[in-house]
């Protein structure tokens, strides 16, 4: 047994035992989404439901599993902070149980770093230890680096399954204060069914992208479409903030090289990973995939190095100006503004570059139309009217750069589905929009 194993069996525990170094009042954080130390939060949640602690609070950019910080029983006692809602969170979020904080992706470690008065604990769920003592944050690259380096208290939940992934994400056991073990099956993300509606604006897309291209594809129908629909692409790249299964399928097909990219030249990076078994697998232990933390992947100016490069992200809505809400339903919070404002940013700035942002026209059954005279009353602009490059529902591309606002509009209405048109056209014209 050597040192690294010595400290392991010193500072192994019951869940229940680790739980107890989370005090009354204590600020903690764990990962992005799948590190979220399941057994260790429902040991907290434990003491909080025997009224042991009070006044602790969960921040996660985003949980995907949901545990005791989300029962309303707890409330005041084992609260969620959400930097990022997902669906596990949002119902109780809406109704006003928990709170989140504004940002954008990108931001986060620096807040941790320079704007959070302090971080109290840092919980985990890791990849098992290797003979040179650390741990990988498996799926996460995000703000683990500026967690560990905040936190009084390191936690750790060793999971056997958890897949190890390379890159900025590791913890060594001689920074940790405690660790248990548990042995659970990743959570999975159901694989998108695409409609002939995401294969469409896919399409559209996907005929934009040149070969020797890095991408980055958010998550949902449209960014799964564009993956499934670049396999006859070559030597493109992969600079991206959420690794899925359509990218290892442009791996494993060869359409993704990573050869021509600039930097990290070879390796696939991404700051979080979620999907099925087969792309849990395919990361593990895999010289070619890197976690980073998201102050770097997803930098504008890192992004903005790599010519042609693609962003690919979707919205809720859009108006005539060309401002993008992709965040709240008017008033009622959503998700996020994610990453999506660095990915503009940064194909903004890359030689070559596009973003695309996608949505379908409209809602309810296609009786709502999600272009907008003006965003509904309350919502939140993620990215601004100047920032934006792309925009593409399946009736229409157009791309705004450089266009007056009365090209703008008459472009953004060429989006809408056709009933609406006449509508949005006479309130352009209201506006003074059109000229």
């Amino acid at each position: 047994m050597n040192k690294f194993q010595e400290m392991y069996r010193a500072k192994l525990k019951t869940a229940e035992e680790v739980a107890m170094y989370v005090k009354s009042g204590d600020i903690c954080a764990c990962p992005t989404g799948l590190e979220e130390p399941e057994t260790i939060c429902a040991a907290v949640g434990e003491r909080a439901r025997r009224g042991e602690i009070t006044g602790v609070q969960h921040h996660a950019i985003l949980s995907v599993k949901g545990n005791a910080f989300m029962d309303p029983a707890l409330k005041g006692k084992y609260d969620y902070v959400s930097w990022f809602t997902g669906g596990a969170g949002r119902k109780a979020i809406q109704q006003g149980y928990y709170t989140y904080v504004p940002n954008n992706y990108s931001t986060a470690p620096g807040y941790w770093r320079d704007c959070m008065p302090r971080l109290d604990v840092f919980y985990a769920e890791v990849s098992p230890m290797d003979k040179h003592g650390y741990f990988s944050c498996g799926m996460a690259g995000a703000e683990v680096v500026a967690l560990r380096d905040k936190a009084t208290i390191i936690l750790l939940e060793v999971n056997e399954k958890m897949p190890r992934v390379m890159g900025n994400n590791l913890i060594h056991i001689s920074q940790v204060t405690a660790l248990c073990e548990s042995c659970h099956e990743l959570l999975e993300l159901p694989e998108t069914v695409l409609t002939e509606t995401d294969k469409k604006i896919g399409q559209m897309i996907a005929d934009e992208v040149p070969n020797g291209a890095t991408l980055q594809l958010g998550i949902g129908g449209v960014p799964n479409a564009v993956g499934v629909l670049l396999r006859d692409k070559k030597d493109l790249g992969l600079h991206t903030e959420m690794f899925t299964d359509s990218m290892v399928d442009l791996l494993e097909c060869g359409a993704v090289t990573n050869m021509k990219k600039p930097i990290n030249v070879g390796k696939t990076i991404a700051t979080l990973a979620w999907g099925t078994k087969k792309m849990y697998e395919y990361m593990d232990d895999n010289p070619a995939f890197e976690m980073h933390p998201v102050d770097y992947t997803n930098n504008p100016y890192v992004i903005g190095q790599h010519d042609n490069f693609i962003s690919v992200n979707a919205c809720v809505e859009i108006d005539l100006f060309g401002q993008v809400c992709a965040e709240s339903l008017g008033t009622l919070h959503y998700s996020g503004s994610g990453g999506q404002v660095d990915f503009v940013r940064g194909a903004n700035l890359s030689k070559g570059g596009k973003g695309f942002i996608a949505m379908t026209s409209t809602a309810k059954n296609g009786t709502v139309s999600k272009v907008k005279p003006v965003l509904t009353p309350g919502s939140i602009v993620t990215t601004s009217k100047n920032e934006v490059d792309f925009l593409v529902t399946e009736n229409n591309i157009v791309r705004l750069k450089g266009r007056t606002a009365s090209e703008r509009a008459k472009m953004i209405i060429s989006l809408a589905a056709p009933e609406f048109r006449d509508e949005l056209l006479f309130e352009a014209k209201k506006m003074n929009l059109i000229v």
